[in-house]
């Protein structure tokens, strides 16, 4: 599973979490965001927080591929 995958299967449930002013406004890009799979069959989406080209953090979601959701935990 891609990021690009993930994005295309979020736009209805989760259409502002890709959105190019979101993900400007966090300094990020969809190529930013690495995908890890879990044992529990999820996806893990990680991408660093960029503010004044300094980071700031990291964005951590879970993507569940049977409801298309992304979650915090």
């Amino acid at each position: 599973m891609t990021i690009s995958d993930i994005k295309r299967l979020t736009s209805e449930t989760n259409p502002y979490f890709f959105n190019s002013k979101t993900l400007k406004f966090f300094g990020q890009r969809v190529s930013s965001f690495k995908v890890y799979k879990q044992d529990d069959g999820r996806y893990m989406i990680c991408a660093p927080i960029i503010v004044d080209k300094r980071n700031c953090g990291e964005t951590t979601r879970y993507f569940d591929p049977i409801t298309n959701e992304l979650s915090l935990r």
